[in-house]
């Protein structure tokens, strides 16, 4: 075995990123404080196709250099937008016929490995606080709430982390057919 060369990867460019098919997955970030979370997870969403990212509350908006430190340039690739509330953002997205999915430790949530998404429906998925998590308003009007089984001692996993976790699952549902 040897590693590939950057050349060898073969990535797009950012203008044929954007041109390329994505999976129907949304983004939503509910008041995450990290900036270097914020960017962490903008290369995950580059890496998996996401379709849209939404910053919403006190989530730090790119320009920034810790976004950019961890981001690596995907705040150029991935289409974000800002909005005040995840709350207001999360029932458009329903009323639009999305399926929203709070990712939370939550009386009811069903097991990460347990969710089937349904590939003709745009799927939003809420990533909450590094301290607080998804607010219960945001919970509440969710269609429902997924969670991470875990074993460890800790009780949850870090934001961009479980960001990385949940989204390789959906994507492996619900990835585009072409490049």
């Amino acid at each position: 075995m040897r590693k590939w060369t950057i050349e060898e990867l073969n990535r797009l460019d950012v203008a044929a990123f954007k041109a390329a098919p994505k999976t129907n997955i949304i983004l939503v970030l509910d008041n995450i404080r990290s900036r270097n979370n914020v960017g962490a997870i903008f290369r995950t969403a580059d890496a998996f196709r996401i379709s849209e990212i939404v910053l919403c509350g006190i989530t730090p908006i790119p320009p920034h250099k810790d976004i950019r430190k961890t981001a690596l340039g995907a705040t150029e690739s991935v289409y974000w937008r800002y909005e005040d509330s995840a709350e207001n953002t999360v029932a458009k997205l329903q009323q639009s016929g999305a399926h929203c999915y709070a990712v939370e430790q939550v009386q009811g949530a069903v097991f990460l490995d347990q969710v089937k998404p349904k590939s003709n429906q745009t799927t939003v998925l809420v990533f909450g606080n590094e301290v607080q998590g998804v607010s219960q308003e945001v919970i509440d009007v969710c269609d429902a709430a997924v969670e991470i089984p875990q074993l460890g001692t800790k009780h949850s996993l870090n934001v961009a982390t479980s960001a990385g976790v949940v989204l390789w699952h959906f994507f492996m549902h619900l990835r585009p057919t072409a490049h």
